[in-house]
């Protein structure tokens, strides 16, 4: 039975305290013993930590009981080992690096599409107005290769402040079509679909919770292979299951 819960999350909002944040957050995670990283930045945070449930829990509790991260939405998985060696808590310029002011937290969140409602829309090749969907992968190259949707779109990105470019080269090959962009956990998606409406595409969503959250709600339909995650369990199943390393 595995005895450790992993937890990744993340919230565009406005911050203005970062030192005293990051002291704060620090402190509350190794008194709980908990592993793995906090990311803050002007637009949020992103988070992706370890331990056991009860710390887990407390510092959701604690985190949440700020005004400001209220409305956190955790994806949760499991493993036999804690997948991360260290504690960091970093300050960054954005929480996750396009290199573009995109993300405006007051002027509220990109449209998106849960798990259930994509899964329907994949089984029958069209969203519910009769458009096109297609996936647009928004993780770079060597991500995609562990795992992604059937026929889904992969401009072979080494990094994502590559994204921007992308979409205005390709960018005729999307219009007027119900673009889905998706990531792992949603922080890549949110920011890419926010990105896509800027240039002027119509019907641009994001995957809400990424890919953990299409595989916890769904259990994976039209999703080949596994899904790669940045810490030492390497790749996850639609089961959330850890890949045999």
């Amino acid at each position: 039975m595995p005895l450790i819960t992993n937890i990744a999350a993340y919230l565009f909002v406005s911050l203005d305290d970062l030192p005293e944040l990051r002291e704060r957050i620090l402190a509350r995670m190794l008194a709980l013993e908990l592993k793995g990283t906090v990311l803050l930045a002007p637009e949020g945070i992103n988070l992706f930590l370890a331990g056991g449930q009860d710390g887990i829990e407390a510092f959701l509790d604690w985190l949440r009981a700020d005004a400001r991260f209220a409305s956190l939405l955790v994806k949760y998985s499991y493993s036999e080992t804690v997948p991360f060696k260290r504690v960091r808590v970093k300050i960054k310029r954005e929480i996750i690096r396009m290199n573009h002011p995109a993300i405006r937290p007051e002027a509220g969140r990109a449209p998106a599409v849960d798990a259930p409602t994509l899964a329907r829309w994949l089984a029958q090749g069209r969203d519910d107005r009769g458009r096109q969907v297609v996936m647009l992968d928004t993780r770079n190259g060597f991500e995609v290769d562990a795992g992604t949707f059937t026929g889904a779109i992969d401009w072979r990105l080494t990094k994502f402040s590559e994204f921007p470019e992308a979409v205005r080269e390709h960018r005729a090959d999307l219009a007027g079509k119900t673009v889905v962009s998706f990531c792992t956990g949603g922080i890549r998606c949110e920011k890419a679909a926010i990105f896509m409406a800027e240039e002027g595409l119509d019907h641009v969503y994001q995957l809400e919770g990424g890919i953990l959250k299409y595989f916890e709600e769904t259990g994976g339909p039209g999703f080949e292979g596994r899904c790669f995650v940045f810490d030492e369990r390497e790749t996850l199943g639609a089961d959330l299951a850890v890949s045999a390393v």
